[in-house]
């Protein structure tokens, strides 16, 4: 793909850099912004306070190992890069990194085996997937059968909560009610008349994009807007990435043409979304945020850029991406987060899992989670809530949705503000 490679080294040195830095039926309760900065400097003093006991106690309760399983560089670099984040900063000794099958759907029993050989590792304690894909819940029950004691956490969960909810400790999911209303309020805000939404057959099946299109659409009622939706070829086919991508290129200007320049346009997918950007920028249209957004999501080799420069400066990379944007001509039309949300997840769930074995956090406290977090995102604020499903009324303790503040480039950029709006509450019961 264009740009991968310099995307692989920027994000590895970017990983280096913050290691040395670091050194719809759904209804969210209990929402708030936290500030993973914050929390970060309320860990140190606390580590401050009790530095005899604390090194006292890792002395004697180290002695563990955390297992990390992603998707490959292709389908996930991002989520992969945060695994090799987290290995850095504690060592290969004790992180096991671990890739699934890019073509997990068919190889389902290959990519529930990958993560259930990670227990046989007597020294594990924790096991995190990141993007927790189909079979991720069969794997996790095989694990609990075999090791009760290993923490199982999963981070982007494709299956239903109500099947991998009960045999994880933990699962972290990106806001899907709270921002399937935010990108359309944002698109509108913006000057959007149209909200395009981009997928195929087997994201449409899983639960938390069933219910945010569901969403999507109330919005655009909501705000006068068409919604509309296009079907691009799945990557993990036989067409794989390649051919997944050079769908978008080839019918992306055709969907310009026919929705108009005032249309927002959204992809399931993160191998869609390089593609997408280049074709956006070139002939019009909107581009809120990734799904699972981040400024080197995309942005490097739809735009050619050579961040090695900033590597590891995410203000930095946000600037050189951002200039490019405006020169480009897609000034107030494109937007991201700050910080990687794959890459953060990967390792802020193992900083996470880290933290709570030593009886440092609460596993399903959601200001520990950012805590965690802020290691790998400092100074970027957070919005969390706990899930609860509205068909039942049940609140699962153990499922949290989060999401980050979007940031719109322009001269100058600007953020939204998102993570401070309220989504009316009839948003989380609409089936």
């Amino acid at each position: 793909m264009k740009g991968k490679k310099i995307i692989s080294a920027i994000l590895a040195c970017t990983m280096a850099a913050f290691m040395m830095a670091c050194g719809g039926a759904q209804k969210a309760e209990n929402s708030g912004n936290v500030s993973g900065s914050e929390s970060s400097e309320a860990a140190v003093d606390m580590n401050e306070n009790n530095k005899d006991e604390a090194d006292a106690e890792e002395s004697q309760t180290d002695d563990f190992h955390i297992g990390i399983v992603t998707g490959s560089f292709s389908q996930s670099e991002d989520d992969r890069r945060g695994a090799e984040a987290f290995q850095q900063k504690y060592g290969a000794d004790k992180v096991t990194l671990a890739i699934y099958p890019d073509n997990f759907t068919e190889e389902e029993e290959a990519t529930i085996q990958t993560m259930v050989n990670l227990a046989d590792d007597p020294l594990m304690k924790a096991i995190i997937v990141n993007q927790a894909v189909d079979g991720t819940t069969e794997a996790f029950r095989r694990i609990k059968e075999k090791r009760p004691d290993i923490l199982c956490i999963a981070g982007e969960a494709y299956e239903d909560f109500s099947d991998i909810s009960p045999v994880s400790d933990l699962v972290v999911n990106c806001d899907f009610v709270g921002r399937g209303y935010l990108m359309i309020r944002s698109a509108h805000e913006l000057g959007c008349d149209t909200f395009v939404h981009i997928s195929f057959p087997r994201h449409l099946s899983y639960e938390t994009v069933e219910r945010r299109v569901a969403v999507m659409k109330a919005a655009c009622e909501e705000f006068g807007m068409t919604f509309a939706m296009e079907e691009a070829p799945d990557p993990t086919t036989d067409v794989g990435v390649p051919g997944a991508q050079s769908y978008i290129l080839e019918h992306g200007p055709e969907w310009v043409e026919k929705y108009g320049e005032n249309t927002a346009f959204f992809c399931t997918n993160d191998a869609h979304t390089e593609p997408l950007i280049k074709v956006l920028m070139e002939h019009g249209g909107y581009f809120i945020e990734a799904d699972l957004p981040s400024p080197l999501m995309g942005y490097p080799g739809a735009l050619d850029l050579d961040l090695s420069e900033v590597a590891g400066d995410f203000d930095g990379i946000l600037a050189e991406v951002e200039e490019a944007v405006v020169k480009g001509g897609g000034e107030g039309r494109f937007g991201t987060w700050k910080y990687s949300y794959g890459l953060t997840v990967s390792a802020g769930l193992a900083e996470h899992a880290r933290n709570v074995i030593l009886g440092e956090s609460e596993l399903t406290n959601i200001k520990d989670l950012a805590k965690a977090y802020g290691a790998f995102s400092p100074g970027a604020e957070w919005s969390g809530a706990h899930y609860t499903d509205a068909n039942t009324g049940e609140r699962m303790k153990n499922t949290l949705l989060i999401f980050q503040d979007t940031y719109i480039f322009g001269n100058p950029g600007y953020y939204l503000g998102t993570t401070k709006i309220e989504v009316p509450e009839e948003y989380f019961t609409i089936q």
